[in-house]
Parts: C-alpha cells; structure tokens; sequence
C-alpha cells in the first residue's frame, strides 16, 4: 500500500520546521495544503516557506499563481493526487503540510462537486452578500441545502456563495455532489501537532509580530500597486484584511495588529474544531520548540509502522 504521510495542525503550531525534518528523515516531497500559500505575492502574510526552504526540500502549490485566479478545493485534490503519483514514481515519500481542512479533505478522501464555476452567478450572489449580508444568504442555503448550511457560520462567505452557486446552476445540493467520491490511490498516514491553548495563542501573537517586523504593510502596499483590490477572494484572511483596513484609514495601526492577532487566535480554534472530528488523526503534543526533532523522529516511526 502507497502511504502518504499528512501533517496537520493549527496556524503557529510548528507545522513548517517540523516539515522540513520529517522531509529530511524520509526523503519526501511536500504537497502544501494551504489555500493561501499557493498564491504568489502572498509571502510573508501567509509564513510561506522561503526560498532557501524550498530549496532544501521540494515544495508543491506553492507560488502556484497570481492571487486573481480562481482555485478551490476540489482542484487541489485532483491534481494533488497527480502530484502524489508523479512523487512515488520518483521513489519519494508525499508528506502533505497544512492547515486548510477542506483541501486536505478534498485530496486524501476525494469529493469534487462536479460543477464548473459560473462566474455571472457568483458575482451576482457577491452583489447580494453586500447588500442583504451573509446571514440572510446563509438562510437562504439552509431552505435547500440544510447540511451544507449546517456546515457553515456567516463568516464563511466564500464556501456559502459557492453552495448556492452550485445549487442554483445544477439544482442539485452541494452536500450531495460532496458524497460522490473518487478513487484514492494511496493510504493517508494523518498526524496533528497540538499544543496548550494558551502556548498556541502566545505563538500566534509572536507570528504576528514576526510578520509585522518582516515588512506585512509593505506587502500589502505592494499588491495595493499591482491592482489587487482588499475585497479579493485570496486576501479575506486575517492580516491582510487588517493591513488593507489601516492602509484605507479603517482603523489604526495598532487596532489593525490587535484585530489580527484576535482574528488569527480564532481562525486557529476553527482549524482544531475542523481536524478534532477526524479520528484518523494522531496526535502529538508539543510543550516548546526544544522537543521539534524529537518530535519530528517519532511521527517518522508512526509512519513507518502503519
């Protein structure tokens, strides 16, 4: 049986230098399943790999493409399983990193739903989300597909938009398309990196001051210059909605930090809800980063065991 080793875990739990010393111990490729980390531009927002990483260890959907372009979960899991082929045909381990529960759903247990964007609908149901808000939408999905909005809080904009776009173009409930799977030519091997939850949100507010220091406003200048609006799909995610807020004069400097230090503690607490209902998943705790290589060694023997 092909196995396929996956590492999850919540934003600042370690997941990237843990990586790198798994990747080293098994000699593997790595697949990212981070829906943002695949964008270019997006380096320093995301705590994307940097290129002197990428080059130790050989890194997949990353810098994929321009944040503009549409991408979603259903595609990463199909060409993700093409990229898992071509890594055993090089006689190397696939180790899939990432945080984005709904892509490394979509690649290890293979659900699509089927149906092609149509982007006149959707910007029409992006039309009705400013103007009528998200909770009215939601609503409105739970009358025709109460399982996918039973998924979902209002502030899933994205995964809302696209329930209905779906229902409305093929009549059919995404929830329902969701359990038509594909074949799965692997055996995924999941492992999770859990901390104390007060060690987690110390870590997530170091990462934010890292990404401060590092140069996050710049970053968002930039993409500002090259014509990416606040409002794209890609940037809806904490720090760069808080950048582009201070930059458009929304709210300070220091408001901006402290909402994305906030934001950042609750996207991580969504990450562990996520991966909590997978009982496939093995769990390794982590009480400082002195114990990564330990660590690192003993999720090498798990895999190797399974």
């Amino acid at each position: 049986m092909r196995r396929v080793l996956v590492l999850v875990g919540p934003t600042a739990s370690g997941k990237t230098t843990l990586s790198l010393l798994i990747a080293a111990q098994l000699d593997a490729e790595i697949i990212s399943a981070d829906s943002r980390q695949l964008y270019e531009f997006l380096d320093i927002g995301t705590a994307k790999p940097s290129n002197e990483e990428r080059k130790r260890v050989r890194h997949h959907f990353v810098d994929l493409q321009p944040p503009d372009h549409e991408f979603n979960a259903g595609e990463f899991g199909r060409r993700g399983r093409v990229v898992i082929d071509e890594i055993f045909s090089r006689g190397k381990v696939p180790l899939v990193v990432g945080g984005s529960g709904l892509y490394i759903q979509a690649l290890i247990d293979g659900f699509l739903d089927g149906v092609s964007a149509d982007l006149d609908r959707r910007a029409e149901l992006y039309r009705r989300l400013k103007t009528e808000g998200p909770v009215r939408l939601l609503a409105e999905l739970a009358r025709v597909d109460p399982v996918s909005a039973g998924r979902m809080l209002p502030s899933n904009t994205r995964r809302i938009v696209r329930a209905l776009e779906v229902y409305q173009a093929s009549g059919v409930p995404i929830s329902e398309l969701q359990k038509d799977r594909l074949e799965v030519a692997f055996h995924p091997v999941l492992v999770g990196l859990n901390w104390d939850r007060a060690a987690l949100y110390s870590r997530v507010d170091r990462r934010v001051d890292w990404m401060i220091e590092e140069g996050l406003v710049h970053e968002v200048k930039k993409l500002l210059a090259k014509g990416y609006p606040a409002d794209l799909n890609a940037l809806q995610t904490p720090g760069y909605r808080e950048m582009f807020a201070f930059l458009e004069g929304k709210m300070s400097f220091d408001e901006a930090v402290s909402a994305m230090k906030r934001e950042t503690r609750r996207y991580a607490k969504r990450q562990l809800s996520w991966f909590r209902r997978d009982t496939r998943i093995r769990w390794f705790q982590l009480r400082n980063e002195g114990e990564f290589s330990a660590i690192a060694s003993s999720i090498c023997s798990y895999f190797l065991s399974e």
